[in-house]
C-alpha cells in the first residue's frame, strides 16, 4: 500500500480536532488506520466528537503520542460516520493495526456496549503533506 498521507498515515495515534458551534476547537487523541487515500478513527457512538461532526464535517488531522502531544504537520480534512458495514470494517483494521491491544479493546467494547455502541469514522484529507525531502 503507498501512504499519500505523509505522517498522520503511519502514526501510532492521531489527534483528531473537531469544531464546537462557535468554533472552538476541540482535540482528541485516536487510534487510526490508512487505507487508500483515507484514515479511518473508532468510537464511542454518542461520544461528543460524533455529534460534532454530524453538525461539521470539517476536521484537522496531526500525529501525536497517546496523551495528544501533537508532533508533526496539521492536515485539513472532512469527516464522515459510517453505517454498522463501515465501522465493522474500521473494527477488523483497528484490530489488525494494533495487533495485541487492538483486538482486546475491540473485544471488551463489544461486550460492554454493544457493536452499535461505536461507530468508525472515515477521514478524508483536504490537503495533503508536504512530501519529505
Amino acid at each position: 500500500m503507498n501512504n499519500t498521507l505523509g505522517a498522520v498515515g503511519t502514526a501510532e495515534y492521531v489527534l483528531l480536532t473537531t469544531f464546537r458551534k462557535d468554533g472552538t476547537p476541540v482535540p482528541t487523541p485516536l487510534w487510526a488506520v490508512a487505507d487508500d487515500d483515507k484514515l479511518y478513527v473508532w468510537t464511542v457512538t454518542d461520544s461528543w466528537k460524533v455529534k460534532r461532526l454530524r453538525r461539521n464535517p470539517e476536521v484537522t488531522l496531526q500525529p501525536c503520542d497517546y496523551k495528544g502531544t501533537p508532533r508533526g504537520e496539521v492536515v485539513h480534512g472532512t469527516g464522515r460516520i459510517l453505517d454498522g458495514e463501515g465501522s465493522a470494517r474500521v473494527r477488523r483494521l483497528i484490530r489488525r493495526k494494533y495487533r495485541f491491544t487492538g483486538p482486546l479493546v475491540v473485544l471488551g467494547s463489544t461486550l460492554r456496549r454493544g457493536k452499535s455502541g461505536t461507530v468508525g469514522i472515515e477521514l478524508t484529507p483536504t490537503s495533503t503533506p508536504a512530501a519529505p525531502e
